[in-house]
């Protein structure tokens, strides 16, 4: 059986590069003065490992149209993202690791890009590029966070960490509306994609940016459901299957290998436009994968500071600039995004802030360079970003890191040492080995971490309300008091605040109000015919509401209540939610609460 390539010895490196040297630096990319604007292909999967494509290794698998995009190009070996999703995302969007950016988890509101920030897309379409993303955002939902409203011309897709149906997909949007779609999620995104490319072609007003962020693999792990699709995804399914993988794992590799077959289609119309050799195409993942059946002898999975949760796979074509079938061993970084973009573009980075990446065209150049960052860090805590549980720091040789379960203490006794010029799977633990290369990654680790945020408030974005559109307060961003309330996640769109019922007991929802005045509630709730008639105040400033709850079919049955208007002053503004009294065993299950503005309030 093959296994992944791991990172090789030092003088392999060399020899690598240097003989690389002479083949690559014909053509050659040219200096960003020198050079044309290239088209640019972001192509990012979820959940994705390293280790699951056939090029990577992995003897199971069929990714014909990614190992070609390796093959034909450059393969960035030593590629990390962040643990999980959304802090990939952000780093990418701007250059600046997650910290930075005010985001800090993918859920409960921690995962909108700060407004203050500046994208990739922002900066190349003011370089002339038209632009668009479909597929996962993930980096914000409401208005003003939205990708339109951070550089992209044109956005379909989700705002959400993932979407529960795959087919005839119901959580989509386009430039900020809800819209409807049919067909499958990977198939959709990379039609929308491709009309995208066909329309920018035909436009011929510049080169364009098309980021195409499919949602697959990440679960549900869901491949074709529908009364004409399922039988062709279940002859995926069975393929996989009967090569000997449990349920699970094959769903994940069909959902990986449709999505490889829509990379396949892609390809092929920019053959049929022309302009492969004017685009540059990106394939990677946003953090370590969660298959297992086959990891070529890495560690960890999504999540985690072990290689196998932030190492992903990368691969980087362009005909007319890069040279067929290179591989780069130096520690490149999901950051490094933005500035070779920008290098490409022509573009300027911003100046006004620490940006994080380098840029990767020397790296595509292939000239010879012993380090491209001497450090790269990893991290991830749910709820609040600290440098003692979850962490780690790699150089070129060595990594230090803990990852500790959840209610365990952090302690150095749980630290790990490993060497991975010669132990990529991370198995021996050398920690008391090397003191001096322990304290001098902790020390950096330590010193980066209190840069990276220092100044920073990590909690969920105040709401914005008050624009033309309704705004609707989901669960998962309030904060709760009492001794039996709850949140309950189930897919952010059916989340809940439920099991409340003793009088005091609150949801509250910080709210920012850029227009005074009335504003129209809507409670969108269940509740068992049994424990109907309860009462609950909303309450904003001096203005409040009581409604009395109404039965609805089961509890997990939701429907609008129209419960009256509430007076909303302009700038920060608390919004509670709270039990007056309970007949049953919970008030209502709360599933989110829509304000729509009234023009002319009423009397």
């Amino acid at each position: 059986m093959k296994s992944l390539r791991f990172v090789p010895s030092k003088a392999i490196c060399f020899a690598v590069v240097a003989q690389s040297l002479i083949v690559f630096l014909s053509p050659g990319i040219a200096s960003s003065q020198e050079a044309e604007q290239p088209n640019i292909v972001f192509i990012m999967t979820d959940d994705q490992g390293y280790w699951d494509t056939g090029v990577t290794g992995n003897p199971h698998i069929d990714t014909p149209n990614m190992d070609r995009i390796a093959t034909s190009g450059v393969q960035l070996d030593r590629y990390y993202a962040a643990p999980v999703c959304a802090p990939t995302r952000a780093g990418i969007m701007t250059g600046r690791y997650y910290l930075r950016t005010g985001l800090y988890n993918t859920r409960f509101g921690g995962d909108s890009l700060g407004l203050e920030e500046i994208t990739v897309a922002q900066l190349l379409h003011s370089s002339g590029y038209r632009t668009g993303l479909f597929g996962k955002w993930h980096l914000g939902k409401y208005p003003g966070y939205q990708p339109q409203d951070r550089g992209f011309d044109e956005f379909f897709g989700h705002y959400h960490g993932h979407i529960e149906r795959y087919e005839f997909p119901n959580q989509v949007y386009h430039n900020g509306r809800p819209v409807e779609a049919r067909g499958y999620v990977s198939d959709l995104f990379t039609d929308a994609a491709i009309d995208f490319i066909d329309h920018a072609h035909q436009k011929q007003d510049g080169p364009f940016f098309c980021a195409l962020m499919y949602n697959a693999p990440h679960s549900p792990f869901l491949l074709d459901t529908s009364h004409f699709g399922q039988p062709e995804g279940d002859v995926t399914l069975t393929k996989y299957l009967e090569r000997g993988l449990p349920i699970r794992e094959a769903r994940i590799y069909a959902l990986v290998e449709r999505v490889d077959q829509n990379i396949g289609r892609l390809l092929q119309r920019l053959d049929e436009l022309g302009i492969s050799n004017d685009t540059l195409v990106v394939f990677t993942s946003d953090n370590g994968g969660v298959s297992k059946f086959w990891k070529g002898g890495m560690k960890g999975n999504k999540s985690g500071s072990y290689e196998g949760g932030v190492r992903a796979p990368c691969f980087v074509r362009w005909p007319k600039r890069i040279a067929p079938g290179r591989v780069v061993n130096a520690q490149t970084s999901h950051v490094d995004w933005l500035p070779t973009f920008c290098e490409l573009a022509g573009a300027e980075p911003p100046s006004d802030r620490p940006i994080d990446g380098k840029s990767l065209v020397s790296l595509f150049r292939g000239e010879a360079t012993e380090t491209h960052h001497r450090y790269v860090y990893h991290t991830w805590d749910r709820y609040v970003p600290n440098p003692d549980k979850r962490w780690g720091i790699s150089d070129d040789r060595w990594k230090l890191l803990c990852q500790l379960p959840s209610g365990v203490e952090p302690s150095r006794l749980r630290w790990q040492l490993y060497d991975l010029s010669v132990d990529p799977g991370e198995t021996n633990n050398l920690i008391k080995d090397h003191p001096a290369v322990v304290e001098r990654l902790r020390n950096e680790f330590v010193r980066w971490f209190e840069e990276v945020t220092q100044g920073q408030t990590y909690q969920p974005i105040a709401i914005p309300v008050g624009a033309e559109e309704p705004t609707e307060m989901e669960p998962s961003w309030a904060t709760t008091s009492g001794d039996n309330i709850e949140y309950v996640f189930d897919g952010y769109d059916w989340d809940t605040i439920e099991s409340w019922r003793s009088p005091g007991e609150t949801a509250t929802w910080r709210l920012q109000v850029s227009e005074a005045g009335n504003y129209r509630v809507h409670l969108i709730y269940g509740c068992r015919p049994v424990d109907a008639g309860g009462h609950v105040e909303l309450r904003a400033g001096e203005s409040s509401i009581r409604h009395q709850v109404i039965a609805t079919a089961t509890a997990d049955q939701f429907e609008s209540r129209d419960v009256g208007e509430i007076e909303l002053s302009r700038g920060p503004v608390e919004f509670a939610a709270s039990v007056i009294d309970c007949p049953g065993t919970e008030l209502m299950r709360l599933n989110r609460v829509r304000l729509t503005r009234v023009t002319e309030p009423t009397r």
